[in-house]
């Protein structure tokens, strides 16, 4: 499988480098060692590896979970970066006592290899703590007029989203408008051809991951940024001149969590997960701007997270297998061929 073009490449590097310059900010796929927590004497220490743009999340449930009676002595230590190369990097050894990817294929590779258990997804909310929209980012006063998918295909319009073999929010980018299309995959071909136009003629660079794309667009490269919607209210209440629209019809983004198998602090991981789910984690996490999934917490954060006319899922599609096998398996995947074609 071939990939991006060596100028697109470069000018991503680029993008990331003079981002690192301005901030003194490693790449988004550095470990981030401890996080912001409070001073613990520690007799646990957990080890966490994320997808990037998951970490407001956690820099807001670390330091609470650490004042109750079970977090009271761990700490955290935690790395974030594109969720293919997070869960590569455990499958392939690295210590870790949990996970939390962007989507499912990258916990699916963490069963095979025997490190999550797979019976992962019986947990309550399906292993998935906190959710969010597939969105779009625009500049302050959207100057393009920038409301809904077909607007993403005029004339001259440069969007910038992740590279899908290394990022899980490229994954969902691509889903939405794919789902939206093609009548919830009712219709493959117009979802197909949409994706491919995009690509093709709208696509300029592929960051590796969510935040690395949010920084390239904050450098001033595209007009659009497709992302998460809890990382466009980041960037948004961190003064940062952008905006964004959500469509009338999105996609629902799950991001699984699971614990690594066989660890001497497994317990101990299982009850910051079981923490993620407690009312006043998910509150904070909503705060954050992550939709909660306790239903009584969302109900009070539903002016933060307004309900779109129509919530595409993955289930709609047919679920994870069938979805990554038929779209973005990198020999066969449909997807995974429109962007072999625009890199050649």
């Amino acid at each position: 499988m071939s990939r991006p073009r060596p100028a697109a490449l470069a000018l991503t590097i680029l993008s990331s480098l003079a981002l690192a310059a301005c901030t003194g900010a490693g790449s988004s796929d550095e470990v981030v060692a401890p996080g912001p927590e409070r001073e613990v004497t520690a007799t646990h220490t957990l080890s966490l590896f994320a997808y990037a743009v998951s970490k407001p999340a956690y820099d807001a449930v670390v330091p609470a979970f650490q004042r109750t009676a079970a977090g009271a002595d761990v700490s955290v230590q935690q790395s974030y970066g594109a969720s293919g190369d997070q869960s590569r990097k455990v499958a392939a050894g690295a210590d870790a006592d949990l996970v939390h990817v962007s989507v499912e294929p990258d916990l699916t590779r963490l069963v095979d290899a025997g490190l999550v258990a797979p019976g992962w997804a019986a947990a309550d909310h399906a292993g998935v703590p906190f959710g969010s929209v597939v969105t779009l980012v625009v500049r302050d006063g959207n100057p393009k007029g920038i409301t809904d998918w077909d607007d993403l295909l005029q004339p001259g319009i440069e969007v910038v989203t992740p590279n899908p073999f290394s990022s899980g929010s490229a994954k969902w980018n691509l889903l939405a408008p794919y789902a939206v299309k093609s009548r919830g995959g009712a219709d493959r071909a117009v979802g197909l051809a949409y994706v491919s136009e995009l690509v093709r003629e709208h696509v300029s660079i592929q960051p590796k991951s969510g935040r690395e794309a949010t920084e390239a667009f904050l450098q001033g490269r595209g007009d659009v940024l497709l992302s998460y919607e809890n990382e466009a209210l980041f960037v948004e209440r961190n003064g940062d001149p952008v905006e964004h629209v959500t469509p009338p019809q999105t996609f629902r983004i799950d991001n699984p969590v699971a614990v690594i198998e066989d660890r001497p602090d497994r317990e101990v991981a299982q009850a910051f997960v079981d923490y993620l789910y407690a009312p006043e984690a998910q509150r904070l996490l909503a705060a954050a701007g992550f939709r909660p999934v306790d239903e009584q917490v969302r109900e009070e954060f539903a002016t933060t997270f307004p309900a779109p006319q129509q919530l595409w899922t993955i289930a709609d599609l047919g679920g994870w297998t069938s979805v990554d096998a038929d779209l973005f398996d990198q020999d066969s995947g449909a997807i995974a061929a429109i962007y072999d074609a625009a890199t050649q």
